[in-house]
């Protein structure tokens, strides 16, 4: 049987972490999910994905990453239900994550944060393209350059296009503010 979920987007709101009554550690986050088409209004519309991890990786997940973040997790899809307070019974599906990456930097994520200070995550301009793997918001784009004496590629958009390693043979200065740890 095979039960994997990899999904890609923004956290709607900061991370929750909680301890149970034996101290193991749990977060919960929903990833909003840009959807691949636009609606008759030409909008895209995003899914809003509750997700869930435990232990170390949770106590990790909640230091690094705040509302609006672009993360990456992969995980497996899981259902359960219990009673609420009312006597209903609740059924709940959620991704059970195993594994999470930061997929952009620190200063990126300040930076998108104040841009967008209401944004819940719903319509967000960066999104994945399955079709070409591009991680929009990423600095390096992975749309294959037909011409490489040319920078611009194709594309008359340089910055889509644009390599930040290219001809410049000059050592890269990587700030702390641009690790995820």
């Amino acid at each position: 049987m095979i039960n994997r979920a990899v999904l890609v987007g923004r956290l709607t709101r900061d991370p929750e972490l909680r301890y149970t009554s034996s101290g193991v550690a749990v977060a919960s986050f929903t990833v909003a999910v840009n959807r691949q088409f636009t609606n008759q209004q030409g909008d895209r519309e995003a899914d809003f994905i509750g997700c869930v991890i435990w232990r170390k990786a949770a106590e990790n997940f909640v230091n690094f990453t705040h509302k609006g973040s672009l993360v990456g997790v992969d995980g497996r899809i899981q259902t359960r239900s219990y009673d609420n307070q009312q006597g209903v019974r609740v059924y709940v599906t959620e991704i059970v994550v195993d594994n999470f990456s930061l997929l952009e930097s620190k200063s990126q994520s300040e930076q998108y944060r104040q841009q967008h200070p209401n944004d819940q995550g719903s319509n967000t301009s960066q999104n994945v393209n399955p079709a070409n793997n591009n991680f929009a918001g990423s600095t390096n784009n992975s749309t294959p350059n037909p011409n490489p004496n040319n920078k611009q590629g194709s594309n008359a958009d340089p910055a889509r296009n644009a390599d930040p390693f290219a001809d410049s043979g000059q050592q890269i200065d990587i700030s702390d503010d641009d690790l995820p740890f």
